[in-house]
């Protein structure tokens, strides 16, 4: 018997995900098992080149992946392709986000993504009698009792090792549940393949690690410590404590962090490659949603940053200023249509305001000047993404008649956001958002980037 199937006063953190959740929920609407029912959420409208949302465990079972696209799925008419509907999803989220707070605190519960969280369980499990593992099967229980959806459940002596627990052991488990203290995860993860297996380790990081033949977690921790933070500055710390299974962060940790800076971001993939004359309609829209945004929060930005993806239509690639990455603006390459080179072709920049502003026509108006500069007339567009950086305090300054652009733009940002709460977000818009190109009036349709 491990540690954490019995009370021993160690701590215990849970981490439950909702197998499959999407494809589960769509089968239990359906009345149908999530176990043995062939389905995936997709948006047949959008091409079989759209990107499946959730693969039912069946067609998991059958070699179909997660996150594949629609023409990957096997051609079988008995499997059943569910359109997605967001709204549902998180109604089914909020409910189980419910159960968990009749039996925790909120303070020790911590909401990972919609279809997983993070519980701290130490101070329950003697109130309730149970050991972690069993209060993983109660919970888990519950849920399915009372929604039909099946979970996965990871437990550990620390946040990290929860979560390592739910991802590699707890899947592969009979009972869907993974438990590990630090001394098992030595014992049975020191050379576990691959490392991407592992929270927090991308491809980026195991192709560094595999180059110096690092190729398991054993190794990373008999590596040289030098060599680590030579390759990965201050975030071979994390990586030493992972590889050991330790995690000094707790969940009050977590519920204290505050970022000390702040942004926020919009990015979209558009329905169609777009011409670069185009374009124009969509980056007004996206950055009079941000300014919004801001204007909403009572912060202005003086750093825009914007990075531009190129379709698949077009010439080929000039030498006018392209940027070959693989990321930009936090975006991660897994989500992102690779070339079959594996790298995606972009242009990428920052505009520096002269003051602090949320006027949607002046920040507009210098971000399509410096993609003016460096775009590529030639190529199409298929995705934009922008973000609103180093955001301070709105100023509070003393209004007069002589501020009529500035008490302009925020009279119009107010009546804009009071009839948007009354009404809906298409209750007024711009006649430039009836312009075929436009997706504003598309987008305030949708939960998720899908609609509801």
């Amino acid at each position: 018997m491990t540690n954490l199937e019995k009370n021993n006063g160690e701590r215990t953190y849970l981490a439950i995900d909702l197998k499959s959740f999407y494809a589960s929920v769509e089968c239990v609407e359906r009345g149908l098992d999530p176990m043995t029912t062939d389905l995936v959420v997709a948006d047949e409208r959008r091409g079989p080149g759209t990107i499946c949302l959730a693969v039912s465990p069946s067609l998991k079972a059958k070699g179909v992946r997660n996150r594949c696209r629609l023409f990957e799925v096997p051609n079988d008419p008995r499997i059943i392709v569910a359109k997605p509907r967001m709204k549902k999803y998180l109604r089914y989220s909020a409910q189980i986000y419910g159960i968990y707070l009749e039996f925790f605190d909120k303070a020790d519960i911590y909401v990972y993504s919609v279809d997983e969280v993070f519980i701290d369980a130490t101070s329950y499990l003697k109130m309730y009698g149970f050991s972690g593992r069993e209060m993983a099967e109660f919970l888990m229980n519950k849920i399915l009792e009372r929604t039909g959806l099946r979970t996965t459940a990871g437990v550990g002596t620390n946040l990290y090792l929860a979560k390592v627990a739910l991802d590699i052991i707890a899947k592969k488990a009979p009972d869907f549940i993974g438990i590990l203290t630090e001394e098992k995860y030595r014992e049975e993860l020191w050379g576990h393949r691959p490392l991407t297996d592992f929270w927090r380790i991308g491809k980026g990081i195991a192709k560094k690690l595999e180059q110096h033949a690092i190729l398991n977690m054993g190794a990373v921790a008999r590596a040289d410590e030098e060599l680590l933070y030579k390759l990965f500055g201050v975030d071979a710390e994390l990586l030493i404590d992972h590889a050991w299974g330790r995690e000094p962060v707790t969940m009050a940790d977590i519920k204290k962090y505050r970022p000390s800076t702040k942004s926020f971001s919009i990015g979209q993939v558009l329905p169609r490659d777009y011409k670069y004359r185009e374009i124009r309609v969509i980056v007004r829209e996206m950055i009079r949603e941000l300014c919004l945004r801001m204007y909403e929060a009572e912060v202005e930005t003086d750093l825009v940053m914007f990075m531009v993806i190129y379709g698949k239509s077009g010439m080929g690639i000039s030498n006018s200023g392209l940027e070959v990455s693989r990321s930009g603006l936090g975006v991660s390459s897994g989500g992102l249509d690779l070339s079959n080179n594996g790298l995606i072709i972009s242009i990428s920049g920052s505009v520096r305001l002269d003051e602090y502003s949320y006027d949607d026509e002046k920040i507009s108006g210098e971000v399509l000047e410096k993609i003016n500069e460096k775009i590529d007339r030639g190529r199409s567009v298929r995705r934009l993404y922008f973000s609103v950086n180093n955001l301070e305090k709105a100023k509070q300054r003393q209004r007069s008649i002589f501020d009529r652009e500035e008490t302009k733009t925020a009279a119009l940002a107010k009546a804009t956001l009071e009839l948007q709460s009354r009404f809906g977000k298409n209750a007024l818009i711009r006649a430039e958002d009836l312009e075929p190109e436009a997706t504003t009036r598309e987008r305030h349709k949708q939960v998720g980037g899908h609609e509801g």
